[in-house]
């Protein structure tokens, strides 16, 4: 039996996109075990998740060399046929190159790269990020074609979410953890209220995002809204977005939750673009971006908490007749 070990110890939205790892290895060695490194928060997210051996969690918070330490303890009490880091840094490059493993693959932007048997050439521009993961591992598995990322909520959290399913619904995440990849509250005010009134909107998000869910919420009278920022895990989050008449989404998290459960997807973009590579993957999928062309767009890779030109065109400049219809 072959074992595997997958590395990604960034943030949410980069561990669900590095599921379609897990997919493909799965796919090409259906009897392999296979195990991940995670950071602390991130770990929900597999839950009895079918093919997963174990999960490895690094406790960023505290003493953080403390516990990565004790993380790459735990990995080397195994024996891995590869160990495939999709993480482009440090720590993540002392977990593979202290692994117990014949080949260990991973990036050339890692600083510790020079420790790796096979090191790949981290593209960028134009090329979604799960395609650029999967070079990782295409020797391995044989296959150019990459998967998508997918994620399995449990059953105890499809019945949570039955309780929301009476009627068709909506989800919007309106928040993120970048002030320029967010679409103003007043935005969403407007996309809300130009819903279908026989459907209920359901506002999704981290508890530190209720606050802005109460204030969109408190300005849509008229329309059945509940705010469920806080109440949800992320796999319940999931579950709800999978049967959504429309989930609108940031450039941000929930949009690559969505991509893991193949529901239909509109995501707005606001200083970022697609072309960066972590659009939405779902098979029914709209983009929807400024028209005009600012020469301020894009402003970063990741965003900024402010507009660093003051105007924040690229955000109040999508109007909403560039949504064609309701979903």
């Amino acid at each position: 039996m072959k074992n595997f070990l997958v590395i990604q110890t960034s943030f949410i939205g980069d561990v669900i996109l590095a599921t379609s790892l897990l997919e493909s290895i799965h796919h090409r060695f259906p009897e392999a075990k296979i195990d991940i490194v995670v950071r602390n928060g991130n770990e929900s997210l597999f839950s009895e998740h079918p093919y997963l051996n174990t999960v490895f969690v690094w406790n960023k918070t505290g003493s953080r060399y403390k516990n990565l330490l004790k993380t790459i303890m735990s990995v080397r009490r195994n024996r891995y046929n590869a160990v495939i880091n999709a993480h482009r840094f440090a720590s993540s490059g002392l977990i593979t190159w202290f692994a117990k493993s014949k080949q260990k693959i991973g990036y050339d932007k890692n600083p510790l790269s020079a420790g790796f048997t096979r090191v790949v050439k981290h593209r960028f521009g134009g090329i979604h990020e799960c395609e650029l993961n999967h070079d990782l591992i295409s020797e391995i598995v044989g296959t150019s074609d990459y998967g998508k990322p997918k994620l399995y909520p449990t059953k105890k959290d499809f019945d949570l979410g039955a309780q929301y399913q009476s009627r068709a619904y909506r989800c919007i995440a309106p928040t993120s953890v970048w002030g320029t990849k967010q679409w103003p509250a007043h935005k969403w005010v407007e996309l809300i209220n130009w819903q279908p009134s026989s459907e209920s909107i359901y506002l999704l998000g981290a508890k530190a995002d209720s606050a802005v869910c109460e204030e969109i919420m408190s300005q849509c009278p008229e329309m059945n809204v509940i705010n469920l920022a806080g109440q949800l895990s992320l796999l319940q989050s999931a579950a709800l977005m999978q049967d959504a008449e429309m989930n609108y989404v940031n450039d941000s998290a929930p949009m690559h939750l969505a991509s893991s459960m193949n529901a239909l997807t509109t995501a707005i973009y606001c200083s970022t673009i697609p072309e960066f590579g972590f659009g939405p993957l779902s098979d029914v999928k709209k983009i929807v971006q400024v028209s005009d062309k600012l020469d301020c767009r894009p402003c970063g890779l990741h965003g900024y908490t402010t507009c660093p030109a003051g105007h924040f065109k690229c955000a109040e400049n999508i109007e909403i007749k560039d949504f064609d219809d309701k979903g």
